[in-house]
């Protein structure tokens, strides 16, 4: 008997740096929705607790601690908080590249909250599930519920309901590392962005994509300037039939692509990978609390 748990992929449809604050840290105006590209967690229960990384992105993770990984933090704070022993052989499967902009390892950590919340027998909306997940950081927190949602200067707000759309994620198999791309933010003279969420849900993806043109990723150039490669992987998705909208993903390198349908991201897909077979690329849909389960 095992349990298993999805860690969706997670993108910035837009992300608008608004400020800076006194502590050096950034405000922030972002909109995320969740990707059927995903990592997966597997929960053996009869065993002593212990955690391995498996899959094609675990050589990434090979020289860290694995007692230091998110997901084991996590998983140990919400045994902390719940007052239940943390039993079990937990496996996680990375499909994701790391330290590429898709919000992986907080999605993991989100993940094994959802899978001991299961276990354990805790409401989806236990206020010792979002103690947990906060005290890992607000990406985590972020990633608790598969939903759109805004990233706010003071935390997030619930964010509105997305038409069907299809993915194309694109990484050059080079991390790029959030700080790295923050600390650039702030040595660079980048201006800062207004506030810029929608003003009703999108009753289409016409009307999503539109509304997405008048808005841009502010952490691209900072990026950029850290990661020469990054316009060639915006500009490649864009070449794609189909696309409707090509931008890079939080602090990169991971790009996307938006499509109408599933088989056009694919065709995309593997367009990309006759012409650059070293980069990672996957298709996929954005998906919503209402579809998760079904991926």
């Amino acid at each position: 008997m095992f349990l298993e748990e999805s860690a969706p992929a997670k993108i910035n449809l837009y992300l608008h740096v608004t400020g800076r604050r006194a502590d050096g840290y950034h405000d922030l105006d972002s909109l995320s929705s969740f990707v059927s590209i995903a990592d997966h967690l597997r929960l053996e229960p009869d065993a002593p607790f212990s955690f391995v990384v498996e899959g094609p992105q675990a050589p990434a993770l090979a020289h860290e601690d694995p007692q230091n990984n998110l997901v084991v933090r996590a998983a140990l704070a919400l045994a902390a908080l719940t007052g239940n022993s943390l039993r079990g052989s937990l496996t996680l499967i990375k499909n994701l590249p790391v330290a590429s902009g898709i919000g992986g390892g907080s999605s993991d950590a989100a993940a094994v909250l959802r899978l001991l919340g299961r276990f354990w027998g805790l409401d989806p909306d236990d206020p010792r599930l979002a103690q947990a997940a906060a005290a890992q950081g607000q990406d985590v927190l972020l990633c608790l519920k598969i939903s759109s949602v805004y990233l706010t200067a003071t935390g997030t707000l619930p964010g509105p309901s997305l038409p069907s759309a299809s993915v194309l994620l694109v990484n050059p198999r080079k991390p790029l590392a959030t700080p790295s791309v923050y600390q650039e933010c702030r040595r660079g003279t980048d201006p800062f962005s207004p506030l810029a969420r929608l003003v009703a849900p999108p009753a289409t993806l016409d009307i999503l994509v539109e509304a997405l043109k008048q808005r841009t990723n502010d952490l691209y150039a900072p990026a950029c300037r850290l990661m020469s490669q990054i316009p060639e992987l915006v500009a490649a998705i864009a070449a794609t039939p189909h696309c409707l909208l090509s931008r890079m993903s939080g602090s990169g390198a991971t790009c996307f692509g938006l499509y109408r349908n599933l088989q056009e991201a694919q065709e995309a897909a593997t367009r990309l990978r006759s012409t650059h077979p070293d980069w990672w690329i996957e298709a996929g849909e954005m998906i919503g609390a209402e579809s998760f389960r079904s991926f």
